[in-house]
């Protein structure tokens, strides 16, 4: 979800339709197919997290961001765009362990942990409240 701000504040998120987009990776390595209607309340992505593990990935969230579909934090966002996941994935190879590594860069930057808590439980509330299962494209 954090990775989401950062794509959407740094540009990353390329609104093709209303239901498709393109998302690229913070280290410009994939650029990630995303299809999502809301009506019929379906989304999908060739992102791993979406793909392998069943979860709406963060390219899903942040194209829903970028179209106003679910909260967006211009700060926190900001200070995630920099960020390289790929590279702090591999070297944690644990999402808490990073969750809370990025954490301590915002709280460095000013932005308190309730803060980063709270945007990740009302992005959370809203996806769950979509409904959204995974179509094919």
């Amino acid at each position: 979800m954090l990775e989401a701000l950062g794509a959407v504040s740094d540009g990353r998120v390329r609104v093709l339709s209303e239901r498709e987009a393109e998302v690229d990776a913070s280290e410009g390595q994939r650029t990630y197919r995303v299809y999502v209607d809301l009506e019929k309340r379906v989304a999908d992505s060739d992102d791993n997290g979406t793909v392998y593990r069943g979860y709406v990935g963060y390219p899903i969230i942040a194209f829903l961001m970028a179209l106003k579909k679910l909260p967006y934090d211009e700060e926190i966002g900001r200070e995630l765009a920099p960020i390289k996941w790929r590279t702090i994935n591999e070297r944690y190879k644990s999402y808490r362990v990073v969750e809370s590594v990025v954490k301590e860069k915002l709280a460095k930057a000013g932005v308190s942990p309730e803060r980063v808590d709270r945007v990740i439980k009302d992005v959370l509330e809203q996806v769950e409240r979509l409904g959204l299962s995974r179509a094919s494209t």
